[in-house]
């Protein structure tokens, strides 16, 4: 972890991912679990979908996010799902923090993507996610600049890069 420069791991995935969270937080790595909407398997969820709408599909979340905990994940990932579900969650635990992801205000905290949080991907904006600065502008007239001057050949200029003094070239050229 050290080497990697990280301060914990996430794993997505219920009931099903608790043993490999216990193991991991045996080994005394901290962990994350995420429910919910997991990037990683979005196909089999259906797409970028709400998750746990019924009463059935919520109930199976709370009990992964029990399991989760009882696990010994410091922390669980609440991606997508409906405000009270993510609240009910945050009511009944103990020992985690509860974060949302687009869950409503009720967790211990609230999470954002950064590349949403400042359009970095001007086409594409989750509806859970708020601009909050348009960095993606800045860096689009930056390389449009850069592409601009490197095909007009105004950059690199002679202070971007490194020369040789003349007798030293005049000798290379002699050796070859």
């Amino acid at each position: 972890m050290a080497e990697a420069g990280c301060d914990c791991i996430k794993l997505e995935g219920g009931a099903a991912m608790a043993d490999r969270i216990k193991g991991i937080v045996d080994a005394g790595i901290p962990a994350i679990g995420h429910l919910g909407l997991t990037p990683q398997s979005v196909s089999a969820l259906g797409g970028f979908k709400l998750q746990g709408k019924s009463a059935t599909l919520a109930k199976k979340i709370v009990d992964d996010a029990k399991a989760l905990e009882e696990a010994g994940a410091f922390c669980i990932l609440l991606e997508l799902v409906p405000d009270r579900l993510c609240q009910l969650i945050t009511e009944r635990a103990k020992n985690a923090i509860i974060m949302s992801l687009g869950s409503g205000l009720g967790a211990h905290g609230q999470l954002l993507i950064y590349h949403d949080a400042f359009a970095l991907y001007p086409k594409f904006k989750p509806r859970m996610a708020k601009v909050f600065a348009d960095a993606g502008a800045v860096i689009r007239e930056g390389l449009n600049g850069y592409v601009k001057q490197v095909t007009e050949k105004t950059f690199p200029a002679k202070e971007n890069w490194f020369g040789m003094p003349d007798e030293e070239y005049e000798e290379l050229l002699k050796m070859l």
